[in-house]
């Protein structure tokens, strides 16, 4: 049981670690038509915003444009967050009979 609860602890290290490291991993992003790049983090915090000077004429094709390209990134960036964070909580976990939560 003791040994269970130390892999625990260093799992939760190893979490927190790897959430820090997501600070670093940039996710860009762009418009189709490459009028709007967006760069942020795995863990979804905003780094940088280009805007082509076209855009800044329409507002409400700028609104679109933020909009798509926003969820997108955040899309991908969420991806690659719960992808790193479960392969680590993956490799903590004690082997457990019945208790498969990683397949």
């Amino acid at each position: 049981m003791m040994n269970m609860m130390g892999k625990l602890k260093e799992t939760q290290k190893k979490v927190e670690a790897t959430k820090k490291r997501l600070d670093t991993v940039l996710i860009d992003e762009s418009s189709n038509d490459d009028k709007l790049k967006i760069t942020l983090t795995a863990n979804r915090t905003i780094k940088s915003i280009e805007i082509d000077d076209e855009l800044l004429v329409d507002k409400e094709q700028l609104t679109d444009y933020l909009i798509i390209t926003l969820n997108r990134a955040i899309e991908n960036a969420t991806k690659v967050n719960e992808a790193e964070l479960a392969a680590v909580a993956k490799e903590g976990m004690p082997n457990i009979p019945g208790m498969d939560l990683f397949k």
